[in-house]
């Protein structure tokens, strides 16, 4: 019988340390809102240098797990769908400017994603959630001379027809695919009058919400999303 090479990989004292501390967050040693034990604490306890102890709290930052701030004791995180979605902010960015294809792929799931959106929205919304949406549709009317304003209050409308649905890993996830949308949004094609069609595709997709119909809120928001998807488009271009 032949044996297999099987080495011994030997961590690093950073990562051995981070395990430590995952796993008395994974087993509810720690618990959300709980300060994390002091540096000088966690080196007396792991036998460890401080160089170590920093290494594997920035990890721990880094998965969302816990909170750094200047000063103060870091925090045991709750770790929510948007925390963990915004891990992966700086990867999803790398692919779509390494691939014209990544950001049209973005952009067909952004319009598949939405017209599942605006479905449960037309079928769930109540009174409320129609008065937020014209309260963001009045947002974006006054932002007609700001681009920025304008374009913020755009990402709102979306997001908040997401929030309709109560669940909230649909309501990060429609953040999450806006903002990286967002790297790509062409200035120049927005401010040629066009600004005023992204209104009244807004204000027709309110009404189909508004009347229950969910079949004409879902055609709305198709014909929206692929004219505008235009307006997206790779840099230098």
């Amino acid at each position: 019988m032949v044996m297999q090479s099987e080495p011994i990989i030997r961590r690093k004292l950073s990562d051995e340390v981070f395990a430590r501390l995952k796993a008395l967050i994974e087993t509810g040693e720690l618990q959300p809102g709980d300060e994390m034990p002091s540096e000088r604490m966690l080196m007396e306890r792991f036998q460890v240098g401080r160089p170590a102890i920093r290494e594997a709290m920035q990890a721990l930052a880094n998965m969302g797990l816990i909170e750094i701030s200047h000063g103060e004791r870091a925090k045991v995180l709750q770790p929510t769908a948007r925390s963990l979605l915004r891990q992966v902010d700086a990867a999803a960015k790398i692919m779509l400017a390494a691939s014209s294809d990544s950001l049209e792929h973005l952009k067909s799931a952004r319009i598949f994603f939405e017209r599942g959106m605006v479905r449960e929205a037309a079928s769930r919304a109540d009174a409320g959630d129609i008065a937020a949406l014209e309260e963001t549709l009045k947002r974006q009317q006054a932002a007609l001379e700001d681009s920025d304003a304008f374009i913020a209050a755009d990402m709102a409308f979306h997001t908040r027809i997401a929030q309709i649905s109560g669940n909230p890993i649909y309501t990060a996830v429609s953040e999450a695919m806006l903002s990286w949308l967002k790297e790509y949004h062409t200035e120049m094609l927005i401010w040629t009058g066009r600004e005023n069609v992204t209104l009244t595709e807004h204000e027709e997709i309110i009404d189909c919400i508004r009347r229950g119909n969910p079949d004409e809120a879902e055609q709305a928001m198709i014909r929206h999303l692929e004219r505008s998807r235009t307006l997206y488009a790779p840099k230098g271009r």
